[in-house]
């Protein structure tokens, strides 16, 4: 589906709605200024002494303003440094848990890996050496039972002469 003349028609509309919201505009601001031309004259008779009474106060209250005014900017200052530092400790407090987390990792990855070599070594040094000894003196067994002529024992609750079947 072709969306162009939507969004052109679309737009038609909204500039036609902004010209008439401006049009509306310049008629309402041409009666808010003759009306503010009276208002004016008015003002100029009743603001102006107003206006001088406000500014003798300004001019008496200054040297305070300006010790008001240096006062924050110092305070300012000093709580810029303080955070300033208080960034610094807290990074500092990060890289060093950093740290720690990954020499953690690493010594538990060292004692993993040491626990495996050590079961690789008991495994070659005892359970390999175990399993062929227990061979060797199965084997001894069943040769000497075989010489001496003892009955074998049957295996699995099978008879003799059903185990011969199966050699």
């Amino acid at each position: 589906m072709d969306y162009l003349p939507i969004f052109i028609g679309v737009t038609a509309a909204a500039v036609l709605i902004q010209a008439g919201i401006l049009v509306a505009m310049y008629l309402a601001v041409r009666q808010t200024g003759a009306r503010m031309e009276l208002l004016a004259g008015e003002v100029r008779g009743k603001i102006l002494p107003t206006a001088e009474i406000i500014h003798e106060m300004l001019v008496e209250f200054r040297p305070s303003l300006q010790t008001l005014v240096k006062d924050v900017g110092e305070t300012s200052t000093m709580v810029r440094a303080q955070l300033e530092r208080f960034d610094a400790t807290v990074s500092d407090v990060i890289d060093r848990a950093r740290l720690q987390v990954i020499r953690t990792d690493e010594l538990v990855t060292r004692t993993l890996d040491r626990v495996e070599q050590t079961t690789d070594m008991v495994h070659k040094t005892v359970v390999s050496p175990v399993r062929q000894f227990s061979g060797l003196v199965h084997g001894v067994t069943t040769g000497l039972e075989f010489l001496f002529g003892g009955r074998r024992r049957p295996r699995n609750g099978m008879s003799v002469a059903e185990d011969e079947m199966f050699i």
